[in-house]
């Protein structure tokens, strides 16, 4: 089950050195001889959030399971979610940065606080669906393995996505433009300038505290995970709910360099191919919470993951798109290069602009 990446700081987090010495005594030994094998290494990794499907279902038996199958027993990984080992993750790639982490999840909307270019691939309302996340992505994937590899020491080895993040109501609409004026829950900075573009009001309310905020008329529209909001009950406080992804919430797995240096080549080429594989069962069982949420929420027979409600799912429509595609042009790119810099223009108009047409201005 999805639940929300947690809003991006204003301001870049650093490690804290006070539990930076325990981390790192936690960590010594990222490549230890186990047992009389000196040929078996023991790979330390800190996972995604812990609870929900990518870790439970996928990265936790990867590593615990499928890399000793894949490498022959010379390799074993030993994981643990970050948000359950004393880690912030606006601080992750600061920690891979500095070989404190070897190997991490790393969400990108916390990593945004450091490395806001890493925002290009999630800007909302530019994947309403995951295919066009996935052309997105494959896009902008060689800038962003540049850009760790220069400016943190960190090779990027996978991208992962957790479901999509909607709209649910409690009163009918019939696209954003329907939203003007509304109070809406948001979980991040790029989600409330887009509501501010829409003419509504954005609101950070935490995601375990979305229930009370709608029933307590703060917010009357929330955006998050189709099948995460049914499993909160969202579907027994609102009415109608759009299928079209607002944004995603993507993640990077990476190691440190000189971490992955002390892999022997064979066997990096092992883990990669894993990873790959990994990466592909990720993005598949996103795909199908994203539905099953939505056929929850309305009471499909075809229910699997959640509650039956008795919502109803917004059709999108041609002026919807267009609105999209208006508030991508107008608000949501402009408002990120003037976060992010000249720079960010530059590689969106390299890496994104000769497909998707729209060009980024700096100013």
């Amino acid at each position: 089950m999805s639940r929300d990446v947690p809003m991006t700081p204003a301001a870049p987090a650093r490690p804290r050195p006070q539990w930076i010495l325990a981390l790192l005594a936690l960590l010594l030994g990222t490549l230890s001889a186990r047992g009389a094998d000196r040929d078996a290494m023991t790979v330390k990794v800190l996972g995604g959030l812990a609870g929900v499907s990518q870790y439970v279902s996928f990265e936790a038996p990867f590593w615990t399971r499928r890399v000793p199958e894949l490498t022959g027993g010379r390799i074993r990984g030993e994981i643990s979610p970050f948000d359950r080992s004393g880690v912030r993750g606006q601080e992750t790639l600061q920690l891979l940065r500095l070989g404190v982490v070897p190997f991490a999840t790393a969400l990108l909307g916390l990593s945004a606080a450091d490395e806001p270019e890493l925002n290009a691939i999630d800007l909302p309302v530019m994947s309403p669906d995951q295919a066009t996340l996935r052309e997105t992505v494959a896009l902008y994937r060689p800038r962003i393995e540049a850009l760790l590899r220069t400016r943190y020491n960190v090779e990027l080895l996978a991208i992962y996505t957790y479901p999509a993040q909607v709209m649910f109501c409690q009163r009918p609409f019939t696209g954003l433009g329907d939203l003007s004026g509304r109070r809406i829950r948001v979980s991040s900075v790029a989600q409330a300038e887009l509501v501010t573009g829409l003419g509504a009001i954005p609101i950070l309310v935490p995601f375990a505290e979305v229930i009370g905020a709608l029933r307590a008329g703060i917010v009357e529209c929330a955006i998050t995970g189709t099948l995460s909001g049914n499993t909160i009950g969202l579907h027994e406080v609102t009415t109608h709910v759009s299928p079209v992804a607002i944004t995603w919430g993507i993640s990077l797995f990476a190691t440190n360099q000189a971490a992955w240096a002390r892999i022997p080549p064979e066997l990096q080429a092992k883990l990669r191919a894993g990873l790959a594989e990994l990466q592909e069962q990720i993005w598949q069982a996103a795909a199908r919470e994203t539905e099953d949420g939505l056929i929850c929420n309305a009471g499909g027979e075809a229910c699997r993951g959640g509650r039956r409600g008795r919502m109803v799912v917004v059709e999108d429509s041609p002026a919807d798109r267009a609105l999209r595609a208006q508030l991508l042009r107008d608000t949501v790119l402009p408002s990120w290069i003037q976060r992010c810099g000249p720079d960010c223009a530059e590689a969106w108009n390299r890496y994104i602009a000769p497909v998707r047409g729209l060009r980024a201005t700096a100013h």
